[in-house]
């Protein structure tokens, strides 16, 4: 496996992809990767392009593309059903504080889900109609807080250009660095949090939840980009009411503050460490990298490995690359497209990476660790 802060030359020229730009760590990608995929003769960009669409062709006729209105029929209604179930608990057992804490677990474990429903319509994977798809984004939107749009940009910006410097708006946090030159020029807290990220990482991400929140908000006070300036606002601001509405009614003040503490923390961890394997710790690119649309999904995603319970908890996410070659890919098609997607990358000699859960977080958490080591360094 290479150091951190280097590429491997499997990645750089043997293959003939544009990676003269890759600064980030290439963890994962070469591991598995035998000298003889990379022998394929020099190709020029158009030709790169044609690969993808010849690509896409196959997983089309796969019929992998098409609309799964059958199992989001039935994902919708149960994902519903958690909100409710949690209420009626919430109602129920209102004088339990363990049955309480419980709860807010569950919740958390439910709003990452209606985020997943978030996720997919905001893709359009679900509805062939742009508005019927914006119906479930908003009743997602009115249930989190989350503010529709401000996903949709900044989501839409990561898709254009995933770990490409000073675009992708994932690896440009205040907290943490991705690069030992972010490292480098951070100040004031920030510094303190990146010189220790290795270890502040999964406790930080709690305030995952409240950061999303708050930058959905400032979004709109802003008033960029807002595809519904309206409606989104209203919704936004009266489902934020009646989530505290609901819990101080019937838990009162201090089971109440403790039940969002619970809800928002686990909320954050969940929601952080679901999506913090799909890219941290892959290669990072420059903001002038001129790497093609095919290659530059598939370099700077990792794939955990799946299973009933893993595409559960990841709702489909494990299954990164494919996601991200076909943003608009129903979830339930994801597991059916990786063979397809795997086994074209082999036939391309493109390095295509999938590990394990255990595993993913290992990678992530030394990538971190070297991107912070010159701050740890003992001055001379």
């Amino acid at each position: 496996m290479p150091a951190y802060g280097h590429v491997s030359s499997r990645v750089t020229g043997e293959n003939n992809i544009s990676t003269k730009n890759i600064i980030g760590s290439a963890v994962g990608v070469t591991g598995n990767v035998s000298d003889e995929e990379f022998s394929a003769e020099p190709i020029t960009r158009r030709e790169r392009d044609k690969e993808y669409l010849e690509l896409k062709r196959r997983v089309t006729k796969a019929g992998l593309l098409d609309r799964q209105y059958g199992y989001y029929a039935w994902k919708i209604p149960s994902v519903v059903a958690m909100v409710a179930t949690s209420v009626a608990v919430m109602v129920i057992f209102s004088g339990t504080l363990w049955i309480q804490l419980i709860n807010a677990a569950f919740l958390a474990l439910t709003f990452t889900n209606l985020g997943f429903l978030g996720h997919d319509s905001g893709h359009r994977q679900m509805f062939k109609k742009v508005r019927h798809n914006d119906w479930v984004l908003l009743g997602v939107g009115f249930l989190t807080g989350m503010t529709p749009s401000w996903w949709q940009d900044k989501h839409s910006t990561h898709h254009r250009a995933p770990n490409q410097l000073e675009i992708d708006g994932d690896i440009e946090v205040s907290l943490f660095a991705f690069t030992q030159e972010q490292a480098m020029t951070m100040k004031g807290i920030g510094r303190i949090t990146v010189k220790h990220q290795a270890v502040l990482f999964y406790p930080l991400l709690m305030l995952t939840a409240i950061s999303l929140l708050f930058g959905g908000i400032a979004y709109q006070i802003r008033k960029e980009r807002m595809r519904y300036p309206i409606t989104e606002p209203i919704l936004v601001v009266s489902g934020l009411v009646a989530y505290l509405a609901v819990i101080f009614f019937f838990l009162g003040p201090w089971y109440g503050a403790a039940f969002i503490a619970v809800h928002r923390a686990l909320g954050g961890i969940y929601m952080g460490s679901v999506f913090a394997p799909n890219h941290k710790g892959m290669p990072i690119l420059e903001n002038d990298t001129d790497m093609d649309f095919l290659h530059q999904q598939v370099l700077t995603a990792r794939n955990v490995q799946g299973s009933p319970i893993a595409d559960f908890w990841y709702g489909g996410l494990n299954y990164q690359i494919e996601h991200h070659l076909f943003p608009n890919m129903p979830r339930n098609n994801l597991k059916k497209a990786q063979p397809i997607v795997r086994s074209f990358c082999k036939e391309k000699g493109i390095p295509y990476y999938e590990t394990g859960v255990w595993q993913s977080h290992v990678e992530i958490i030394t990538f971190l660790h070297e991107v912070s080591a010159p701050l740890r360094q003992k001055k001379a």
